[in-house]
């Protein structure tokens, strides 16, 4: 079994005991949070300030509250999301990014930014590719 670090503050050691490519690894279903669907959004969402749990649900369109609800326990338990309750009624809870939760949202607002840009290509290929494929099962 593959060892794989868990203490944030010795990334050198997390980069020799870490192996994403290890199946019992821990930093595979790190990794899963961190960029499925919902967490990229919500993490990116994140990066431009706190957030009400209604208002990110606005923000990331088409997530659903169970999902959201569960991608932000995720990402809370794995240090990248802080939910502060205010004692209010009703009560108020604002997510905002831990500096963990920054330093990810930074690189994914430049992946983000980059599929954005990449589209028109994107677009070409796929048309690129539709045309092959449909001419070859003709």
């Amino acid at each position: 079994m593959t060892s794989c670090a868990s203490d944030e503050s010795d990334v050198e050691h997390a980069r020799l005991v870490a192996d994403v490519f290890a199946r019992a690894c821990e930093s595979r279903g790190v990794l899963e949070h961190i960029t499925g669907r919902w967490g990229t959004l919500a993490l990116a969402a994140l990066h431009e300030g706190p957030f009400r749990f209604n208002a990110l649900r606005r923000k990331v369109d088409g997530v659903s509250e169970k999902m959201l609800a569960q991608t932000l326990q995720a990402l809370e338990r794995d240090g990248f999301v802080h939910r502060e309750a205010q004692p209010t009624i009703p009560p108020r809870v604002e997510y905002s990014l831990t500096s963990a939760g920054e330093a990810v949202a930074v690189k994914l607002r430049d992946l983000i930014e980059f599929v954005e840009a990449g589209l028109p290509g994107v677009h070409a290929a796929r048309a690129r590719y539709d045309e092959a494929k449909s001419g070859r099962a003709g």
